[in-house]
């Protein structure tokens, strides 16, 4: 009782209603402590959240969540917060992923058995390499599984490295500088095309760089994490069910919600200052630690002239992270295939702006879903696209026109998109997701999952500033729901340490 007395005097602020920032509130607020979270958004979410339009509800961006299975880290959470977890079904296949000229795709299968026979007919003599990433996902989830601090910056956070490892994480150890490239080239398979085709189309929704530059490790993470016993899910109702969830427990437990309020700095002293665009109000809001659910560029942009120069260097040298360009789509049920996978992925031959690689990850709802009314579904086919492009174009309306009729004449291959199936359009370019996340330049995906970025090598929670923590898909272990949310684990476990 003396422990949560001491914490309630302990005021968190968190900067981003993401599920990462979420995720942390609502575990501080169970743990004792006064939270107050602020996001300039309408909903919360980030780019987990939803949008409502004629009757449909569209997933902003995330459209499938890993980590609901027991032991999976929102199992967790939600166990601890002693909130129900969103009712779910698996996504099997995970993907159907559809090469240039192919009209057969490749399907990757929940489970395990049927994966292996799917990829050895697609992928002849491919088989030890795929077994090389089964090991080491196995190895490594292990690993996660037990909690660690990635990357470490004090004692305390080594401990906690310390107690996660085990004989077996030792056999990643060599591996730890490896692309999915170079072992490509080592098991003799660069020069398969389809092979190399398919993992990079995979990788990059993941990682958001290709097989060359993919750590390896990451990577057989990203691409085991489909299979059972695990698995990717497609929720109920939409994505939203997430942060909706998040949001019950905070409140219940004491902290609280400021949608519409932008934080414009955080001091050196850790008070923030807030500005809120209805009342023309500012004003500095003190705290013991601040949780900065933003991108790594957003927070240095926060800090200004206080963000060590080191710091400020490193991320100014990163790699230009992707924007995404989407297009969503209102569609009557006939304009679906029989059959249709929950999410697809085509590579196409086109030469033109479309997309980076000329590919397009489309997520599909499901009849009864909660996302379309009766007779209707979503469609929702998203690429990946140069940030600067849209930031710096002459004709604004005129690229995005063209990135929309580009994207449903691909999609209307495998689709029947006409006048008559086609209910509501709309689309949203980085402009979009920089206006209504705060993501600098509308950038999606976290850092890159490189060697030099990955695990120890990444940016870690604890920033150069006592008590301000960084979570979110620029930290360990990535993007995605149950990436971000592990990095909300560790820093609620790392502020209670300091506590």
């Amino acid at each position: 009782m003396e422990s949560l007395r001491s914490n309630r005097k302990r005021r968190v602020v968190v900067v981003g209603a993401g599920i990462g920032g979420l995720t942390a509130a609502a575990l501080l607020a169970h743990r004792g402590y006064q939270v107050l979270v602020l996001d300039q958004a309408i909903v919360p979410g980030g780019c987990a959240s939803t949008f409502q339009r004629r009757g449909f509800t569209f997933d902003v961006g995330a459209t499938q969540v890993a980590g609901l299975e027991p032991g999976g880290i929102h199992h967790r959470i939600f166990s601890e917060l002693g909130i129900e977890p969103p009712a779910a079904t698996f996504c099997d296949p995970a993907c159907a992923v559809y090469l240039p000229g192919e009209t057969e795709p490749i399907r990757v299968w929940r489970d395990p058995d049927r994966w292996k026979a799917e990829r050895q007919r697609q992928f002849p003599r491919s088989e030890p390499f795929w077994q090389l990433l089964a090991d080491l996902f196995r190895q490594s989830w292990a690993f996660q599984s037990r909690d660690p601090i990635l990357p470490p910056r004090n004692v305390w956070d080594v401990l906690q490295l310390l107690q996660a490892v085990r004989p077996d994480t030792l056999m990643t150890v060599p591996y730890t500088f490896s692309t999915v490239g170079q072992m490509l080239r080592l098991y003799g398979l660069g020069h398969d095309r389809r092979l190399k085709t398919f993992l990079d189309l995979q990788l990059k929704l993941y990682s958001q760089v290709n097989a060359d530059e993919t750590a390896l490790l990451y990577a057989a993470t990203a691409l085991g994490v489909s299979q059972a016993p695990l698995g990717l899910y497609h929720l109920q109702g939409s994505m939203q069910v997430l942060s909706d969830r998040l949001v019950t427990s905070l409140e219940r437990d004491g902290g609280k919600l400021l949608m519409r309020h932008s934080v414009q700095k955080i001091n050196g002293d850790r008070s923030v200052e807030i500005y809120n665009p209805k009342t023309g109000k500012v004003w500095t809001e003190p705290a013991d630690h601040v949780v900065a659910n933003v991108t790594v560029q957003n927070l240095v942009q926060l800090l200004g002239e206080q963000v060590p120069p080191g710091y400020k260097h490193r991320v100014e040298k990163l790699p230009s992270a992707s924007g995404a360009f989407v297009v969503y789509l209102g569609v009557k049920q006939a304009a679906i295939p029989s059959d249709c996978p929950p999410h697809l992925q085509f590579l196409y031959d086109y030469e033109g702006p479309i997309a980076e690689n000329n590919s397009l990850f489309v997520s599909v709802s499901h009849a009864g879903d909660g996302r379309a009314p009766e007779g209707c579904a979503t469609v929702i086919a998203s690429s990946f696209t140069d940030p600067t492009a849209w930031e710096q174009c002459q004709d604004y309306e005129g690229l995005k026109q063209h990135y929309t009729e580009t994207a449903i004449a691909h999609l209307s291959q495998f689709f029947n998109l006409t006048p008559d199936t086609l209910v509501h359009t709309e689309a949203a370019t980085p402009r979009t997701f920089a206006h209504y996340t705060g993501r600098d330049r509308g950038v999606v995906g976290g850092i890159g999952q490189r060697v030099v970025t990955f695990g120890p090598f990444g940016f870690a929670n604890r920033t150069p500033i006592q008590n301000l923590w960084l979570v979110g898909d620029s930290t360990h272990p990535g993007e995605g729901t149950a990436g971000v949310s592990y990095s909300a684990l560790t820093v609620v476990r790392q502020i209670e340490a300091e506590s």
